[in-house]
């Protein structure tokens, strides 16, 4: 990179912190970071020209968890490290609202809807047969019932005629998220780079060296929120998933509105300028979908066509306008992984697919690993 006394005075000279990740995570640090030290130089640096993982690819819920995935999370976390989550994701999607403004956002509290297909009819009774202790365990947060039973008048072909509503659950639109978050960081004087992308690190005397392909800096502090790509830096237990999704084409008088779930959250869709958006289907191919490869497969998006033409829209004739594929942050539990690395490098990942919900925390708490 051969770069002019003009740009490495402006973008690289005296760096305090970087912070490596452009999407929620990263911009949150990064603003908080300004806000606490306000004279500090902060570098934000993203591979991508748009923020590679799932920032602006995902389906953009504002959601904390169906009952099913709830269920299914007491498998692996107790009831405090349960409620810890949940409040965390709900403490996230206040942050985010504050931050950034529900109209910048898009924000629209249409509530949640976990849908059961007649094959799941099990699932649903475990769900029903749990639905008082989930509302009593969550009551604390909510201040009410977060779940009960709404009769089903969607239409979902081959679904029980009942779903399990919450009115807490919201959507917004990603991509003026994103916007309105590089704005803000823009007008505090954060500067941004992006199509950059770091190789390698080693903390040095008082700052950390950080490479480039074919350039390197240095800066007083490191700050990593690349989520599922933290395995190429870090050796963190976070392992990359795909999670693909389609949208269709305007459908004239759509009748269906809010953010719906099925199967235990691996299939989701979504209202969008009267347009479906679905997506999911990872658990159909699971070892071929940990990857970080940002591509779409014949089996899952016919999956999801199918469940889209039989399930959802049976009988309307919806065209798909668009697919796309995101890359979600794993591993064994759901809690995020935000700690350092070192006296001088710090990280946030492994945000377990909640990243509208969640990612403004853990931004905010990532910068404040630092006094």
């Amino acid at each position: 990179m051969n770069l002019s006394y003009w740009e490495l005075n402006t973008w690289f000279n005296k760096v305090d912190f970087c912070v490596i990740g452009s999407g929620i995570v990263g911009l949150t640090c990064a603003l908080r970071l300004k806000k606490k030290f306000p004279k500090a130089k902060v570098l934000v640096l993203e591979k991508g020209i748009l923020p590679q993982g799932a920032s602006t690819k995902n389906a953009g819920f504002a959601c904390f968890g169906s009952a099913s995935e709830l269920l299914s999370d007491m498998q692996n976390h107790d009831t405090e490290e349960l409620l810890d989550l949940v409040q965390q994701r709900v403490d996230g999607l206040e942050l985010l609202k504050s931050t950034l403004g529900e109209k910048q956002i898009d924000y629209q509290q249409h509530g949640g809807y976990e849908v059961f297909q007649e094959k799941n009819k099990d699932t649903f009774e475990k769900c029903e047969a749990n639905l008082k202790m989930l509302n009593e365990m969550l009551r604390p947060i909510f201040k009410g019932d977060t779940f009960k039973l709404k009769t089903n008048n969607f239409g979902f072909k081959n679904s029980l005629s009942y779903l399990i509503f919450t009115p807490f659950e919201g959507q917004i639109d990603t991509g003026k998220m994103m916007q309105a978050l590089l704005k803000k960081a823009q007008h505090e004087g954060i500067l941004i780079l992006n199509s950059v992308e770091v190789t390698d690190f080693s903390t040095e005397g008082d700052s950390v060296h950080i490479q480039f392909k074919d350039f390197s800096f240095k800066a007083k502090q490191l700050f990593i929120a690349t989520n599922a790509f933290a395995s190429e830096l870090l050796e963190l237990k976070v392992t990359p998933a795909r999670s693909q999704v389609l949208i269709t084409k305007p459908i004239q008088n759509l009748a269906i509105k809010g953010t719906f779930h099925l199967d235990e959250g691996f299939y989701y869709f979504r209202n969008v300028h009267d347009r479906i958006l679905l997506g999911g289907g990872r658990n159909l191919d699971k070892d071929r979908e940990m990857t970080s490869v940002l591509e779409t497969t014949s089996r899952i998006q016919n999956a999801l066509e199918d469940l889209l033409h039989n399930v959802i829209l049976p009988n309307q004739d919806a065209e798909i306008d668009q697919r796309w594929s995101g890359i979600l942050g794993l591993g064994q539990q759901k809690k995020p992984i935000i700690k350092p690395i070192s006296s001088r490098v710090f990280s946030a990942v492994r945000l377990g697919g909640m990243g509208v919900a969640i990612g403004s925390q853990v931004g905010k708490e990532l910068a404040d690993l630092i006094d």
